[in-house]
């Protein structure tokens, strides 16, 4: 369980160079994926009957995924909150994006997806740098077990 919560809430991030570059990235990708949740909840009642159904559970709950792991797991990932977690259903989302929903386009098509999903698989191996919210409870749990 110990090594769960490491990998988690790392506790030794890189330098302050390295984690402003991590925060960064975080922020700038974050507020890009924000934006595509946001344009598809704005126009939720127009996709959810046109909306691509690729795992088969529905248009209307396949476009709900969608929007929580564009909006609500983004936010997550940008202030560093169960940062890890949050990438797996973006990541998931871009890979079902790029590798299903646009299998067959040409890779103009598939070229958004396929960056999103490169940014996203190297930043989770990266983790959230120490100005993350995961930092702090990685302290608090640190602190509780040396007691």
């Amino acid at each position: 369980m110990n090594s769960f919560f490491r990998f988690l809430f790392p506790m030794h991030p890189s330098g302050t160079r390295a984690s402003l570059f991590l925060l960064a990235c975080r922020i700038f990708f974050g507020l890009l994926l924000v934006s595509h949740g946001i344009q598809k909840l704005q126009a939720y009642a127009e996709l959810s009957n046109t909306f691509p159904d690729p795992l088969g559970v529905g248009s209307k709950f396949s476009l709900t995924l969608a929007i929580m792991a564009e909006l609500v797991c983004s936010l997550g990932f940008i202030f560093g909150a169960l940062y890890r977690l949050c990438l797996i259903p973006m990541a998931f989302t871009m890979t079902v994006a790029c590798f299903v929903i646009h299998a067959t386009d040409p890779f103009s098509e598939k070229e958004l997806p396929f960056v999103y999903l490169s940014v996203f698989i190297l930043l989770f191996i990266a983790g959230p740098g120490k100005f993350a919210i995961d930092r702090f409870i990685a302290v608090y749990f640190d602190k509780k077990q040396m007691r």
